[in-house]
């Protein structure tokens, strides 16, 4: 059975949005070793988050505008009574 990972991509989304992170906090916080949970990959393939290098600082990670979309859409499900799948 397929398990639905947008209620940890939206969090996670959520997370990289209120302010860019820099990379290695990235992956030291949302790193797994479980190959079922891939959220920073699958974020990063549906274009959600992106990295960018900052002279000074090195590459950092922020949510791009479809990730924005993604956070606006999300809430606005949510809204309408819809539960948040897999929750």
């Amino acid at each position: 059975m397929p398990v639905n990972f947008d209620p940890l991509i939206y969090d996670f989304v959520k997370w990289v949005a209120r302010e860019p992170r820099p990379y290695a906090q990235v992956m030291e916080t949302w790193r797994t070793s479980c190959p079922r949970l891939t959220i920073w990959e699958d974020a990063v393939d549906r274009g959600l988050v992106e990295r960018r290098n900052v002279p000074g600082e090195g590459q950092i990670v922020l949510a791009s505008a479809a990730g924005l979309a993604f956070l606006a859409g999300y809430g606005r499900r949510e809204a309408a009574g819809q539960s948040r799948p897999g929750v």
